[in-house]
Order: C-alpha cells, then structure tokens, then sequence
C-alpha cells in the first residue's frame, strides 16, 4: 500500500492542520489511558522516522532531524509550551 500525498504545496498547511488534530486527539486518548508521555513519544517518533524512511533519502531525514535539533537548542520548543502552541 503506497500513502498518498499532496500534490501542492497550497494543500499542506490543510492537510498538516488535519494531520495535527488527529495526533493531538490520540495523544489526549494514549494519556488519559496512562500511558507514559515517554512512550506515547517514542511511539510517535518511531512511526514518524517510519514514515520518512518510506518517502525521504536519509539526507532528507538528517536534515529534517538537524532542523529539530536546532530548534530545541535554540529553545524554540519550550517558547511554544510557554505560550500554548504545543
């Protein structure tokens, strides 16, 4: 079975809405089934590097991976807990 994707560039920020709310809702069930936010991020991490692994080149992935790096060592993550985006 082949994922279907975006064609446009215009249809991601829907799609990527869409795709959000999905996560966030099994998010709140996996945690209201205490289930560890440990693993309940693991799990994520897992099935997403999965995911890139079936439609990106490992450069592609390591560069995706280095701009997440980037973001946490400048801090970026915590500023969106701080003001509620995350």
């Amino acid at each position: 079975m082949q994922a279907q994707f975006s064609e446009t560039v215009e249809d991601i920020p829907n799609e990527l809405s869409h795709a959000g709310a999905v996560i966030d809702k099994a998010i709140e069930y996996l945690s209201e089934q205490d289930i560890p936010p440990i693993a309940i991020a693991s799990a994520l991490l897992g099935g997403s590097l999965g995911l890139l692994a079936r439609t990106m080149s490992d450069e592609a992935i390591l560069q995706v991976l280095a701009n997440a790096a980037h973001s946490v060592r400048n801090g970026e993550l915590r500023d969106d807990v701080a003001q509620g985006r995350a």
